[in-house]
């Protein structure tokens, strides 16, 4: 037998929706967007107010806390407004907000006890993400969304950990000779060879070290004693908490020396930036410096022309800004995932950091780097690449040279700035050009055009 029924007076003859059916309220997917958006932008924010200090550390937690305003969203919007809720949406955002909340209070400390913690415990959090959100988000969103972003906590989990061990690895093989010298808050890495005076100092471009002068320092070695050094940050060198501006760099290169016992005077040779630095450090020590091998420098400028304005202020914030963010990048592994290197050692987090430093602090250095205006009639010779320099980089070199009444510039022909001292053919000319000022301080006789 049959039965059937028909709708009562309070239906309305009409049938009502299950409150489980799905689609019944809201719209899973716009919450989805709209949160990982408003997470981003929020991150962003953050990071551009004037109220976050730009360094590295803060700049990071506040990303992370745009971050875990987003999941938090998710987790609350989904659960009021839709019929799927997305409650474990709160444990990334309880995550990105504890994380960001260490490295804002407890600055760069926290990175080296984080960095062994978070990317195992980032990793597991993706991978119940991922169960997770497979079960309870019925939405096309979960693969267009929702899978794209978990897979690149993914992918910073283990890049993350990538860092860390091969990090720790390299300073348990790094081997290179010389020894670790205290300058007064960190130490640099030392390396001389060879003997005889005047002792050659070994001053590499910006971003390089000690290695960029592979091809110089053996043949330099032979006909006297030879130094080079890792700049802080660099190579087997501890990182400085003081800005490295080249008069911070002349200072601490001066220390390295004595302490290390090296005598003086010097002969200093500097490539690119190493320019800047041989430069503020033969004003500053005068009486240490014997002669200078300028090999394609920077061009130093006069403090007239670095009047710091609102604009330029603001501008030099967001570069910084910017910077400090890219640096954070090196923590997830991307100088060694690229294969970014300098001479034998991969980038690593710290040698990012100071490269970036450096450049930040061009201003400075270029300025400080104009304060001497007179090198008597010390040897001093210019070299300038003879491929990729235009007339204008060629004069203001050249004009360089006039601050010794024994100077000369050279013209390399076909070697290219980066060549003069990692090509082996082109860094013979840099060599030639220290035995140069050696034979002139030697033989106290002019240099040879």
């Amino acid at each position: 037998m049959t039965t059937s029924s028909s709708p009562t007076p309070h239906d309305g003859g009409q049938v009502r929706p299950s409150p489980a059916a799905p689609g019944a309220r809201g719209h899973i997917g716009l919450i989805v967007a709209g949160s990982l958006v408003s997470g981003l932008v929020v991150g962003l924010l953050l990071v551009a107010a004037p109220f976050i200090p730009a360094e590295e550390s803060e700049l990071t937690g506040a990303l992370l806390f745009g971050f875990a305003l987003g999941w938090a969203m998710l987790a609350v919007l989904s659960v009021r407004f839709t019929d799927q809720p997305q409650r474990w949406a709160a444990a990334p955002a309880l995550f990105m907000g504890l994380g960001g909340l260490l490295l804002v209070v407890f600055g760069s400390g926290a990175h080296e006890v984080l960095k062994w913690v978070w990317p195992p415990a980032l990793l597991a959090l993706v991978v119940w993400m991922i169960v997770r959100a497979r079960r309870q988000l019925r939405s096309r969103s979960r693969r267009w969304l929702l899978y794209p972003v978990i897979a690149m906590m993914a992918l910073a989990a283990v890049g993350g950990g990538y860092e860390t061990v091969s990090g720790a690895l390299d300073e348990g093989e790094l081997t290179m000779p010389g020894q670790l010298i205290d300058v007064g808050g960190h130490s640099l890495h030392l390396s001389c060879s060879g003997s005889g005076s005047p002792t050659v100092v070994l001053e590499p471009g910006a971003g390089e070290t000690s290695s960029a002068f592979r091809w110089i320092t053996p043949a330099v070695a032979r006909e006297t004693r030879v130094c080079a050094y890792d700049r802080a940050g660099r190579g087997r060198s501890e990182p400085a908490d003081t800005p490295q501006d080249a008069a911070q760099i002349a200072t601490d290169l001066y220390t390295l020396l004595q302490r290390g016992q090296v005598a003086g005077p010097y002969v200093l040779a500097g490539h690119s930036f190493g320019g800047l630095y041989v430069l503020t450090f033969a004003a500053r020590f005068p009486d240490e410096v014997a002669g200078m091998v300028l090999v394609d420098p920077t061009a130093p400028a006069s403090v007239a022309t670095q009047a710091k304005t609102p604009d330029n202020q603001r501008s030099y914030d967001i570069v910084r800004r910017v910077s400090a963010l890219l640096s954070a990048s090196a923590r997830l592994g991307s100088g060694r995932l690229t294969g970014l290197d300098y001479g034998n050692l991969t980038v690593t987090v710290r040698h990012a950091q100071s490269t970036i430093e450096e450049y930040m602090q061009a201003g400075a250095s270029t300025d400080q780097a104009a304060s001497l205006s007179d090198f008597g009639d010390k040897p001093l010779v210019v070299l300038i690449a003879g491929s990729g320099s235009d007339a204008a980089w060629i004069a203001a070199r050249e004009e360089l040279a006039t601050v010794s009444t024994n100077s000369v510039h050279r013209v390399i022909d076909g070697a290219t700035h980066q060549q003069l001292v990692t090509d082996e053919l082109a860094a013979a000319a840099t060599t030639q050009a220290i035995l140069d000022v050696l034979t002139s301080i030697r033989e106290d006789e002019p240099l040879v055009r």
